[in-house]
């Protein structure tokens, strides 16, 4: 008879404890269907039920308590085996972070953070797939969203805003775009919130667009090359725009319903380099909030309000 997995048995005595599958589901990151799943996966091993399922939550067969005082013992045995090892990686810190995010607005800041604390070994995933934090993988990720991350801690950054943006070459020999006439440049990505943008500052969009791309860096370097006005966000595009790889078309911005957020499982609070992490990198998104922005950005701006009325893609 091959062995019984640790996942089952951790999942069934988080889930006697709460007596509540939602509660025990948040305890260990999970969904609530994840949970089950692993239950069952324990009932068919031992061939009986281990709960009887009720409108008040959990309650324990006889075999379950059985179970329960037979095994929660040992998990709490290995929980402090693994504390002194653990303590010895204390340093080691593995974050997720979109490539957007990563390749734009983190990596140019990051010399100044191994500087500061060289004892941190950073181990940094650029992905966009949501991570589990249950595996014990990832200690943090930053992430672009509308914030709502259940069971997490989630940390605001920084806003996002989106402007029109374009290369010097694609505006060469034309003359100054205006506002209401934007729809007559090559514009890219259809799959943008452009509709929000025309109706929110005036002007018609294109009939058609000049090209279309699944990501944002894509799309940023199509932006880049010449290829068409991309609806730039400012975090992604303001250092193109300080760089004179970009140049933002008017003043006006547009609001947008998602922003960057660091996220984290509570268990990283306890985590001394991801604790010198956050640290730093609050600092430089407040620093980040605080500068004054250079290029056509520093113009005086009307601040349109109102977010995107539809949901915007992951990056």
């Amino acid at each position: 008879m091959t062995r019984t997995p640790l996942n089952p048995l951790q999942t069934f005595v988080a889930a006697a404890r709460a007596q509540n599958l939602t509660r025990a589901a948040g305890h260990l990151h999970l969904t609530v269907s994840a949970l089950s799943h692993q239950i069952r996966l324990l009932e068919e091993r031992v061939g009986c039920a281990l709960f009887v399922r009720g409108p008040r939550g959990l309650k324990l067969t006889a075999v379950g308590q059985r179970l329960l005082d037979n095994v929660a013992p040992h998990l709490e045995a290995i929980e402090e085996a693994l504390k002194p090892l653990c303590a010895r990686c204390d340093n080691a810190l593995s974050l997720s972070a979109m490539p957007s995010m990563t390749s734009s607005w983190l990596l140019p800041r990051l010399p100044r953070f191994v500087t500061r604390h060289p004892e941190v070994e950073l181990n940094l995933d650029s992905s966009i797939e949501l991570v589990d934090f249950a595996d014990g993988r990832f200690d943090a990720a930053l992430r672009y969203g509308g914030g709502k991350w259940p069971g997490l801690v989630v940390e605001p950054l920084l806003e996002e805003w989106l402007t029109p943006v374009a290369s010097p070459s694609l505006l060469a020999g034309r003359a100054r775009p205006r506002l209401e006439l934007l729809g007559d440049l090559p514009l890219l990505c259809p799959e943008d919130p452009w509709p929000e943008w025309f109706a929110l500052h005036g002007g018609r969009p294109p009939r058609r667009y000049a090209a279309s791309f699944s990501d944002s860096e894509s799309r940023q370097r199509a932006a880049v090359e010449g290829i068409g006005v991309a609806l730039g966000r400012t975090t992604m595009v303001r250092p193109l725009i300080e760089a004179g790889q970009l140049v933002a078309l008017f003043p006006e911005l547009m609001k947008s319903d998602s922003a960057h957020y660091l996220v984290y499982p509570e268990r990283s609070r306890r985590h001394s380099g991801f604790a010198a992490f956050r640290g730093w990198l609050l600092e430089e998104a407040a620093a980040f909030r605080a500068a004054p922005p250079t290029g056509l950005f520093a113009a005086r701006r009307r601040m349109s309000g109102g977010g995107l009325s539809r949901r915007r893609k992951r990056a």
